[in-house]
């Protein structure tokens, strides 16, 4: 088994255990994604709920998804490990696919609620995994981590394109019954599921003693009773989840107070560390509050988009006839995969040149091409026709914009967490840079529903308009945002003292 420094000490650009990863977590986003891209759809279509609610259900059942990341990592930290909370997640993800695969309509929020715990567990864990594989200050980290995130996109687009399209019927229509296509489409994303986690199982050695439970010290009694309780806990709140998640109004009351308890804790951990600590912490703690308002923006994806993309778009892009709700939920992750590795090298070329922005400034420029990108959705309208269809090629071309702001936040996000964090803290840390996604799906439900409630009794050119006219508004947002950054930018500058 190799240590610590034999691992860190890689040669190259990237440590071998990181393709490992890549894998495992590859294909966990194909089972995460694909269901993500299902369930607005999936809500209007075959529980008929409307569009107003869909949104809101979507915001609280990704709130949940993400909030519960906080929560896993605490555990993680404390008890478990890595590697036992990455396996039991996965775990817990393979049961709520299969439940939804049997009857998706019957056991749809019950699925649901063993997805959220599952991910909870699984998520921040595998990356603080990939953090551990480099020593504090090395310089390729963020390269590490933007080409994990070509690994997350990878699943992301294949499955965020396939299930979709089976669901709807727009893929392999002539093997799949037409009253199975659901069960085939949630069946999916628990086969891959399963692949992920045997991905994991037999590359986890490799990893040597990163991830192995903290309590290894304690008897061996003590521990296991420490595991099993926390097992059986995660278990006992499932009913908690799914009554929650099925009753959005519970949402808010659950909003209101994750946050806040977060940050105590935050706060008491923080009584241990020195002022330097501190003050990264705090610079932490302003990415994470600026990457709740990219979220609401961006998930919209899954929320608003997913209704445009299927009552809106025209199904043909680039010459070729695509279902428009696979394009919404995949079209971003095939320009990360695309271009994650060169932006991961051009941060290397940059640091080499001693001309590489900051991550603050990064974050800001990821606002910036948020705003275009939201800014194309809006201009759209212009290429609609009296039946308020529009072109799923300018569409596209808005996702291709909106992708380089992702690459300038969210695997750039994920390194800086594990940066600023003392090691004690690193998974916490991961798990509330995954809560301020929680806040991000939350108040992307409130925005898709305020949208969609406005376009409430419209035609569908009108509709489109009221859309349309929406995302200008967020488009205008997002400018904004990504002004303040790059003002406010030398001051957490100063505060993340060595760390760039």
């Amino acid at each position: 088994m190799e240590s610590l420094e034999q691992i860190q000490n890689f040669k190259g650009k990237y440590p071998k255990q990181l393709w490992y990863l890549f894998f495992s977590e590859m294909w966990e986003r194909f089972s995460f994604y694909g269901m993500r891209g299902m369930l607005v759809f999936f809500m209007v279509d075959q529980l008929l709920l409307n569009e107003v609610d869909s949104n809101l259900q979507y915001g609280a059942t990704q709130a949940f998804v993400y909030a519960f990341t906080f929560i896993g990592g605490i555990f993680a930290d404390k008890i478990l490990g890595f590697r036992k909370s990455l396996f039991w997640g996965g775990l817990l993800m393979i049961l709520g696919s299969v439940i939804l695969a049997i009857d998706p309509k019957q056991f749809f929020f019950i699925g649901i609620g063993f997805n959220i715990i599952g991910t909870g567990f699984f998520k921040p864990t595998i990356s603080t995994i990939v953090g551990n594989l480099y020593k504090p200050g090395d310089s390729r980290t963020d390269a590490g981590f933007s080409l994990f995130y070509a690994g997350v996109n990878l699943g992301a687009l294949l499955g965020g394109y396939l299930c979709i399209a089976i669901g709807k019927g727009a893929l392999f229509q002539s093997f799949i019954p037409a009253n199975l296509v659901w069960n085939v489409a949630f069946g999916l994303a628990a086969v891959f599921m399963v692949v992920s986690l045997v991905t994991f199982v037999w590359t986890q050695k490799s990893l040597g003693p990163i991830g192995i439970s903290p309590l290894l010290k304690l008897e061996t009694k003590k521990r296991k009773t420490y595991e099993i309780a926390t097992y059986f806990g995660s278990l006992a709140l499932i009913p908690f989840i799914i009554l929650m998640v099925s009753n959005s109004q519970y949402t808010d009351v659950f909003m209101f107070i994750i946050g806040p308890c977060s940050l105590l804790y935050l706060f008491y951990e923080m009584r241990s560390f020195s002022l330097a600590e501190n003050k990264k912490l705090i610079a932490a703690l302003v990415f994470i509050l600026f990457s709740i308002f990219f979220w609401a923006f961006f998930e919209q994806s899954g929320g608003s988009l997913s209704l445009f993309a299927a009552n809106n778009l025209n199904d043909s892009v680039a010459g070729l006839h695509l279902d428009p709700n696979g394009v919404n939920n995949s079209a971003n992750s095939l320009f990360v995969i695309a271009f994650a590795a060169l932006i991961g090298i051009v941060w290397i070329w940059m640091n080499k040149k001693k001309i590489e922005p900051n991550t603050i400034v990064k974050f800001g420029l990821a606002f910036l091409f948020l705003a275009a990108g939201f800014y194309i959705f809006y201009y759209t309208k212009f290429f609609a026709d009296a039946t308020g269809k529009t072109s799923l090629n300018v569409f596209t071309f808005g996702w291709f914009i909106i992708t380089f702001g992702e690459l300038c936040l969210s695997p750039i996000g994920m390194s800086v967490m594990t940066k600023l964090s003392p090691q004690k803290t690193q998974a916490v840390m991961m798990g509330m840079w995954f809560l301020a996604s929680a806040y991000g799906q939350y108040f992307a439900g409130l925005l898709g529903a305020n949208i969609a409630g406005a376009s409430e009794n419209s035609t569908n050119l009108e509709k489109l308009i009221i859309y349309a006219d929406g995302y200008k508004q967020l488009a205008i947002y997002a400018l904004v945002a990504g002004v303040i950054l790059i003002l406010i930018s030398p001051l957490v500058k100063k505060l993340m003292g060595d760390v760039k």
